[in-house]
Formats: structure tokens, C-alpha cells, sequence
């Protein structure tokens, strides 16, 4: 099923549906994603200030997968883009 997302409100009620339908109690779920029941709770809410990085490990956890759709445009320099090493990363690190 596709989801259009245009907040973070939109993308917490996925996060609650699924976990409501996988009979997965919040804190278990929040556990298993590594982030804390207080985050999960949050982003099921639509906190707008919550971290994407630990949203995506909760959407991983969950089987929920995100795609952004970008213009053809933009191909060329995404693609450079994503090659390069992430800034975080040492030398052999994956990113």
C-alpha cells in the first residue's frame, strides 16, 4: 500500500497501524527498533521535531519501507551525491 506522506503526522499513524496490527505492544516494538517507548510514542503522535535517523531504524523494524520520489532532473547529482563517502565515515568504514 502507498502512503502519500506530507508530515511527520502521516508517517506516525503507519507506524501505529502497523504496530497495532502486528499485535506488537509499543514498548516491545520500541525495544526491538532500539529507540525509547517516549520516542515511539512521539512519532506515533507526529512530533514534528523527532530524529529521522532513529525514524528510520523504527519504519526498518516495523518491514515499512520509504521511498522518495525526486525529479529526473536532479539524477545526475543524486547520484554523485550518494556515491561520495558519508562525512561521519573512516576511511574502510561502510557508510
Amino acid at each position: 500500500m502507498r502512503i502519500p506522506v506530507r508530515s511527520v503526522k502521516d508517517v506516525g499513524a503507519t507506524v501505529l497501524a502497523v504496530r497495532k496490527e502486528s499485535g506488537v505492544r509499543q514498548d516491545d516494538a520500541a525495544g526491538s527498533a532500539g529507540v525509547s517507548h517516549v520516542f515511539l510514542r512521539d512519532l506515533e503522535h507526529g512530533k514534528e521535531t523527532i530524529q529521522l535517523g532513529l525514524v528510520l531504524q523504527v519504519l526498518d523494524e516495523l518491514g515499512i519501507r520509504m521511498e522518495l520520489e525526486a525529479p529526473d532532473d536532479a539524477r545526475e547529482r543524486l547520484t554523485k551525491l550518494i556515491s561520495q563517502p558519508s562525512p561521519r565515515a573512516k576511511p574502510g568504514q561502510a557508510k
